[in-house]
């Protein structure tokens, strides 16, 4: 079952709380928060005290993304924030086995996010320590940006290995997702999509998301 979690990267900042009350009367699964350090991507987002504010508003899953550079040294402040999962870059300075207990010991799933030019074969030795795998499918940063059909194969990769290993991993996409390219990325083996402006800007988001996990269930 396609997983659809709105990016509040692509909301209205000034209506934050009712952006994602409207989310959830949308039919939205998760809420992605992504959290930028301006170092490890280069753009400034939001912290740990605002994901704590907005969890008042809504029970959805909060899909917490740290794009930054020590996620390490902020897992407990974003788990007491209210964070259900919390994503760190592969390629971030921190140590990932010390991350990935992190965040388990704060009792929340943890993931694995990768940028486009690293490999699926460097998330593969941590496969049976996450829930889930993040895989890019733009740069990350800025929202708005054109998903890349070249991230198909690495999704594959990393579903053949689960499905190999026996891990029923979810594997989450996050970049240009719309109603167009979203069964591309549930074919080659995702479950979970992230998308922004496409929700949004819809005129209609609670449309927009039925047409978004209507289209992850066809096969192509």
């Amino acid at each position: 079952m396609a997983i659809i979690s709105p990016s509040i990267l692509s909301c209205d900042y000034s209506k934050m709380g009712e952006e994602i009350l409207r989310m959830e009367q949308a039919g939205a699964d998760w809420l992605h928060f992504d959290v930028m350090d301006g170092c490890f991507v280069p753009n400034l987002t939001i912290g740990a005290p605002v994901i704590k504010s907005l969890k008042k508003c809504s029970n959805l899953v909060f899909d917490v993304h740290l794009m930054i550079t020590d996620p390490l040294r902020y897992i407990e402040d974003f788990a007491k924030a209210g964070a259900d999962i919390i994503t760190f870059h592969i390629e971030s300075d921190s140590n990932v086995l010390k991350t990935l207990k992190a965040i388990k010991d704060a009792g929340c799933r943890a993931g694995i996010s990768l940028k486009p030019k690293t490999s699926a074969h460097a998330v593969f030795p941590y496969l049976a320590l996450i829930d889930m795998v993040l895989v890019m499918t733009v740069e990350p940063g800025f929202g708005g940006q054109s998903f890349m059909d070249d991230m198909m194969p690495k999704i594959s990769a990393i579903r053949r290995e689960c499905d190999l290993k026996g891990f029923g991993m979810d594997i989450e996409v996050d970049g240009g997702i719309n109603e167009t390219n979203i069964s591309k990325a549930a074919n080659a083996g995702a479950n979970v999509f992230v998308s922004g402006n496409t929700i949004f800007k819809a005129d209609d988001s609670k449309e927009m998301i039925s047409l978004l996990r209507e289209n992850a269930n066809v096969i192509i």
